[in-house]
């Protein structure tokens, strides 16, 4: 896996199309993308351990600003002038707010199980402020991500990768996604966008991927029968579908 300033990222070169950037949410790491949206045909999709996450040293940011400046630097680095981004709730919002910052920089998003704003059950604060209290915080955002219909064994997986995340740095991304709020600011991103969520997601449900696709001005929904919140886990080939003919669609206007 290969590394940048102690940011570690998953690498999968497939032809000659702009790089696709994967963006997990709070408290995960890259292998909360499945295999088949991290090997996306015709593309380099670079999936990143976000700070504190996965393999990456430091510790979580507590601002989804901060998170979107992290993502500028990696890519002045790696000398990308654009990419496509695909982020995971939190991962969404940094996303979206790495657009409204950096608009060149950005060819398409793919918004996953997200919203304009994300606010965050004061308990799940409360439980991931002290390590002891943290396996209780996994236990319940676990149980809050999955659809019912899905299988104990994925949610066991989930629950133990999670746990693999220090405290501190899933609470940091905690607050930083209680003060992410760019509602008043959707008009702004205007670039092609697919907004994707789960039938079943309590998380982030789906009237607020509705207000989410209504509001961005070049926005497609994409609604997922059966699935929860990490619907990208659920539901893998249909999610690696729909983000395969977002990104056929993307390339094919660059």
């Amino acid at each position: 896996m290969p590394q940048w300033n102690d940011l570690y990222y998953q690498l999968h070169q497939e032809g000659e199309q702009p790089p696709v950037i994967l963006i997990h949410g709070a408290g995960g790491t890259h292998l909360f993308w499945p295999s088949e949206i991290r090997r996306m045909p015709a593309a380099s999709v670079y999936a990143l351990n976000l700070p504190g996450h996965g393999k990456s040293g430091g510790c979580g940011l507590q601002s989804v600003s901060a998170y979107a400046g992290v993502l500028l630097e990696l890519l002045d680095t790696l000398e990308l002038s654009q990419a496509v981004f695909v982020g995971h709730s939190m991962g969404g919002a940094i996303a979206m707010q790495f657009a409204l910052e950096n608009p060149a920089r950005v060819l398409g998003l793919g918004l996953i199980s997200t919203a304009a704003r994300l606010p965050v059950n004061p308990d799940l604060l409360d439980l991931t402020s002290t390590s002891a209290t943290y396996p209780a915080a996994v236990e319940k955002l676990i149980g809050w991500s999955f659809s019912q219909e899905i299988p104990g064994r994925l949610k066991e997986l989930a629950c133990k990768r999670m746990l693999e995340t220090r405290a501190t740095v899933l609470h940091a991304d905690l607050l930083a996604c209680s003060d992410f709020n760019v509602i008043s600011h959707l008009t702004e991103i205007n670039h092609p966008a697919l907004v994707l969520c789960g039938t079943d997601d309590k998380m982030t449900p789906l009237r607020q991927s509705q207000l989410l696709a209504s509001k961005l001005p070049n926005a497609h929904l994409e609604v997922i029968d059966g699935a929860g919140h990490m619907v990208m886990l659920e539901k893998p080939q249909s999610v690696h579908q729909a983000v395969a003919t977002f990104l056929g669609e993307v390339y094919s206007q660059d």
